[in-house]
C-alpha cells in the first residue's frame, strides 16, 4: 500500500487519485472540518501538544509512509520536531519529503512587488523570511536526489491568471498584513494600492497572466 502524508492544506481531491490512502493533519480542527470529505483521506487533528511518539503511532508507525509533502507551511513548523518525525516514518530507503513555497516575486510585475514588499518587510515574522528567500535558508537535512538540496532550492515559474482585484485579495490575507490590520496598521494604504493600479496597466478589471515564483525541496533520509 502507497500511503501519503500531507502536512498542509493543497488538494486531498489530487492527491487521493494517486495513493492509496493519504493522511492530512493540521493543528487546527477548525481547518480541517474545512477540508471536506473524501474516503481515501484519514484527517488527523495534531495538536501543538501532541508527542513526537503520539504522532508516530497516529501516523502508522515507523517506516510506514511513501511521501510526506507541504506546501507552504513548513516554515512555520517547529523543523527539529517535523523533521525528526519525517525521518521516523518514512519509508527506508525510497520515502520521499516534498516542501515548496511561492512569494510575491512575480516576474512580470517586479517593480511594484518590490515595493510592497518593502513596506511589508519591516513586521513580517522572522518565519516569513524563509519564504521570502526562496527556502534558500530553510534547513534541509535530507539526501537530494536532483530536485533542489539545502540551501539550493529548485526554482519553477508558476502562472496564474489573476485580476489586480484578486492579487490585492491574496496579498490581504497574508499573515503579516492581517496581524498588522488587527494592531490598526493598515500596510497596504490608498497611496500603495493607487501605485499598483497605475503599473498594472489601463484595464484594472481584466485578469493577466502572472508569473509567481515558486521554490521546492525533495529529498530522502539520509543513510546513516
Amino acid at each position: 500500500m502507497h500511503k501519503h502524508i500531507n502536512f498542509s492544506d493543497c488538494s486531498m481531491d489530487q492527491v487521493s487519485e494517486h495513493y492509496e490512502q493519504v493522511i492530512a493533519t493540521d493543528v487546527s480542527a477548525a481547518q480541517l472540518e474545512h477540508a471536506g470529505q473524501n474516503p481515501k483521506v484519514r484527517y488527523l487533528h495534531t495538536p501543538i501538544s501532541t508527542s513526537e511518539d503520539e504522532l508516530v503511532a497516529m501516523l502508522g508507525g515507523d517506516n510506514s509512509i511513501d511521501l510526506i509533502v507541504s506546501a507552504c507551511a513548513v516554515h512555520w513548523f517547529d523543523l527539529s520536531f517535523f523533521y525528526s518525525v519525517a525521518n521516523r516514518v518514512l519509508k527506508k530507503p525510497h520515502g520521499i519529503i516534498a516542501v515548496w513555497t511561492y512569494n510575491f516575486n512575480i516576474r512580470n510585475l517586479e517593480k511594484m512587488m518590490t515595493k510592497v514588499l518593502e513596506v511589508v518587510k519591516p513586521y513580517n515574522d522572522p518565519r516569513v523570511q524563509y519564504g521570502l528567500d526562496g527556502y534558500k535558508k530553510l534547513p534541509f537535512p535530507f539526501e537530494s536526489f536532483g530536485f533542489g538540496s539545502e540551501g539550493n532550492p529548485m526554482e519553477l515559474d508558476m502562472e496564474v491568471e489573476m485580476t489586480l482585484d484578486e492579487l490585492i485579495g491574496s496579498l490581504k490575507a497574508g499573515s503579516t498584513i492581517v496581524k498588522a490590520k488587527e494592531q490598526g496598521l493598515d500596510l497596504l494604504s490608498d497611496e500603495i494600492l493607487e501605485e499598483m493600479r497605475r503599473e498594472w496597466g489601463d484595464s484594472t478589471t481584466g485578469s493577466r497572466k502572472l508569473v509567481f515564483l515558486a521554490y521546492m525541496l525533495v529529498g530522502k533520509p539520509r543513510s546513516n
